[in-house]
């Protein structure tokens, strides 16, 4: 008889720890605008920090877990396929993918 409440409370962790554990990936467009935030975003590099934690929390996530350059072949059927060259007027079409979690 006391394998049904160990049961239940059990069960009620494993939910709250899966509620804690929510994250989503959010892919965003790169629009290079000269300060230099979506060159570290689109590197994972250190200084892209405070700009995906910044993203995140607009979206109501509690932190930034990661972030990288993504190439247009990964997203699959979201982003269209250019039909000219890669690199117009000098600007790349770039995105940036920003894992948040609560």
């Amino acid at each position: 008889m006391n394998l049904i409440p160990a049961f239940f409370a059990g069960a009620a962790l494993l939910a709250a720890t899966a509620a804690y554990a929510d994250s989503r990936v959010f892919i965003v467009a790169n629009q290079p605008d000269g300060y230099g935030i979506d060159l570290c975003l689109a590197r994972g590099e250190k200084c892209g920090a405070p700009a995906a934690a910044a993203y995140c929390q607009s979206r109501e996530f509690a932190q930034a877990v990661a972030y990288r350059r993504v190439d247009p072949d990964e997203i699959t059927g979201a982003v269209p396929k250019a039909s000219g060259p890669a690199c117009a007027h000098g600007v790349c079409s770039e995105y940036v993918a920003i894992t948040c979690q609560r």
